[in-house]
């Protein structure tokens, strides 16, 4: 039986299953914990063309109003009809999953899994007679659903060809939609606000994608658990022009063919997050939930932090004392920078091997320029661990003998990059990465990744992965606005961490804004780039720019305090596109970070989520004239309580951070 199997789940929970339901009905239903959320499931006839007969519908709704109607599912196999049609019920369980778990690191580090579960038995009533079982989970924010093709004559093996999982809304809700416009893809796109009637047939939506119902009704549509499946995408269905319906990304050597595997297997969560605001979705921990438990036994050698890097500056040291480049005394410079700011790591990237994705490409043997143990050992000495970049089609032809290598010399990880991919041979390409480079303790930051579905609950020695629009981009686009850093926290940011590498100490405003590859810029203020480190979530913060960038500047001081990892996570206030605040946890200690659009603001952030006693607040705010200098920054301390309010004046493109502790902690705050 596969790992995520339904037994697997259930002898991992706490569960009360609920009496078994008599045979014959034609629906039921499941609703959250807290009763807010409500799933019913009917078999009735269809009208429409695809395919005619009796169909399966679910339908979602959130605090008494419809959220999802009649939205059917079907799955179309090769040289078979599709099953979705003429299905009878017959049988039924309910179930209770109560259970609380400590993630390795992330948003949160104590975690409820708490949700009502209804297990579907089904059936075709005609010839060929196929089964075929459904999973509903009602969360207090969300629903998931998934498919288990269980072993049975006739369906020994599968070609799925189509998995048509609607999700159809009531009306023309307004959406955020990043539209990769291809299945191959590093998935690094705007997302664009529009309406769900512009979303067609020929779109290829990405996830997650969010829906504003009204005002305090939202919606986020991704996956979770994707295991030997394709990634998930969406599309307009052609008919309804407010419902979407699935589309996976296809497999390259079977044209036409989206799944191909043996029974029983199961389909990765579909996943409906609901909160009453944008912000309750950041909070959720639904992704994580729906994830099978850790398999890695100790986890003590996985551990979060800040990297140095080299690759984003384009080697920007106007004073060095040697040749700039790769080689070992750059990747020093940059080594005995992590070590002032107490990094944990340095991040040595792309040509430390040579040339990538030739034949004469070999993972374990460094370019002469790049002495690879003298580096390691230089950097050990400072308490600084190496981390290595990979093309991932030179990792495939060696893992095996690179991954034991890289223990051996004391890698700390493995930065894999250009996949742009999320077929079934991908997607399994990921988890055979992780569970061999768990075997040799090494970290894994994937780029040009597809999005996350929760992974590194099992494997969380998955330190971070890219999928997003990042600060590379200023290099050759201005696609990197103050609006989309403020948007994708409440998009791509729901399914999981994001490595943006934030931290640009080369700012512009913007009207003088221009790419450049070698020193770039960043868009908006000092302050907007310190805030990213406390409202995007990543357990390894990769700093994007040049040590000689770095030093002696304002607000250098919040980059060494800041952690990567948190105990808790609170959204605070934001507007999609707007501006955003975030609170997190670490320890007895809380991060506040503010980030705002082209548009300065002013706004107030209560600190009701502050324990009892006095605190102090360490800020670094925009200084006055930012608007026109954005690298000024204003930096003061001053005692609060929990009942006081923070007043956060942002600079066009600014933004605002604050480091409280408690008094008797002293003028610095930070533990150890």
């Amino acid at each position: 039986m596969p790992r995520n199997s339904y037994k697997d789940v259930e002898n991992s929970f706490m569960v009360n299953i609920m009496p078994k339901k008599p045979l014959g009905f034609q629906s039921a239903d499941v609703s959250s914990p807290d009763h807010r959320i409500l799933v019913k499931i009917t078999i009735r006839e269809r009208i429409e063309p695809y395919p005619s007969g009796k169909r399966l519908y679910y339908s979602i709704s959130f605090r008494g109003k419809e959220i999802l109607v009649d939205s059917p599912l079907a799955m179309d196999f090769k040289d078979a009809p599709p099953l979705a049609r003429n299905l009878v019920l017959t049988r039924r369980e309910e179930k209770t999953i109560n259970e609380k778990w400590q993630a390795v690191h992330g948003k949160s580090k104590s975690i409820l899994n708490l949700c009502n579960e209804l297990h579907l038995w089904l059936r075709e009533k005609e010839e060929p007679g196929r089964r075929l079982e459904l999973f509903f989970r009602a969360y207090n924010d969300g629903v998931a659903f998934r498919y288990f093709l269980p072993r049975q004559p006739g369906m020994r093996s599968f070609k799925l060809t189509n998995e048509r999982s609607e999700f159809r809304f009531t009306s023309n809700h307004t959406a955020w939609a990043a539209d990769y416009g291809s299945y191959i893809s590093p998935q690094e796109a705007l997302f664009e606000k529009k309406s769900l009637r512009q979303i067609t047939p020929s779109s290829i939506i990405g996830l997650p994608l969010l829906v504003k119902v009204d005002e305090s009704r939202w919606v986020a549509i991704t996956e979770a658990n994707v295991t030997d499946w394709a990634g998930m995408y969406l599309t307009g269905t052609g008919v309804n022009p407010y419902a979407l319906v699935s589309s996976l990304s296809p497999r390259l050597d079977e044209p036409g063919v989206l799944v191909s595997s043996n029974t029983p297997h199961y389909s990765p969560w579909r996943v409906v997050m609901i909160g009453q605001s944008p912000g309750d979705l950041i909070e959720s921990n639904i992704i994580l939930n729906l994830n099978e438990p850790c398999e890695i036994r100790d986890t003590s050698w996985i551990k979060p932090g800040k990297a140095a890097w080299d690759w984003w500056c384009g080697g920007y040291i106007p004073d060095a004392k040697f040749k700039v480049g790769m080689n070992t005394d750059t990747m020093k410079y940059f080594i005995e920078f992590a070590a002032e700011m107490g990094f944990e790591y340095m991040v040595v990237d792309a040509g430390w091997y040579g040339e990538p994705n030739k034949p004469e490409a070999d993972v374990t043997k460094p370019i002469p320029e790049l002495n690879i143990h003298e580096l390691i050992k230089f950097a050990n000495e400072k308490n600084v661990r190496i981390i290595v970049w990979l093309d991932w089609r030179d990792v495939e032809r060696k893992i095996d003998e690179a991954f034991q290598l890289y223990e051996k010399w004391g890698i700390a990880g493995v930065k894999i990059d250009y996949m742009d991919r999320d077929d079934q041979e991908m997607v399994n390409f990921y988890h055979k990465v992780l569970k061999e480079a768990a075997e040799h303790c090494l970290l894994v930051e994937f780029h040009g990744a597809y999005k996350p579905d929760g992974l590194q609950r099992t494997y969380p020695n998955l330190i971070t992965r890219e999928g997003v629009l990042g600060n590379e981009y200023n290099k050759w686009s201005s696609l990197v606005t103050p609006e989309h850093t403020v948007t994708i926290p409440f998009t791509r940011m729901l399914a999981g961490p994001m490595d943006f590498t934030p931290g640009g100490f080369r700012h512009a405003t913007k009207t003088t804004f221009r790419p450049r590859n070698t020193g770039p810029f960043v868009m908006g203020t000092r302050c907007h780039q310190l805030a990213m480190l406390v409202v995007y979530e990543s357990p390894l913060q990769v700093l994007c720019d040049s040590p000689y960038n770095y030093r002696g500047q304002p607000g250098l001081d919040f980059l060494r305090i800041v952690p990567t990892t948190w105990d808790e996570t609170r959204f605070l206030n934001g507007e999609v596109g707007e501006y955003i605040t975030i609170a997190r946890k670490h320890g007895s200690d809380w991060f506040v970070g503010s980030m705002t659009n082209w548009e300065p603001r002013e706004i107030e952030i209560p600190l009701g989520f502050l324990g009892d006693g006095k605190y102090v607040a360490h800020v670094f705010e925009d200084a006055p004239e930012a608007d026109d200098f954005p690298d000024r920054v204003c930096e003061k301390r001053f005692e609060v309580t929990s009942r006081d309010i923070l007043v956060a004046r942002m600079a066009s493109g600014g933004g605002y951070v604050a480091h409280i502790f408690s008094v008797a902690k002293g003028k610095t705050g930070i533990d150890g």
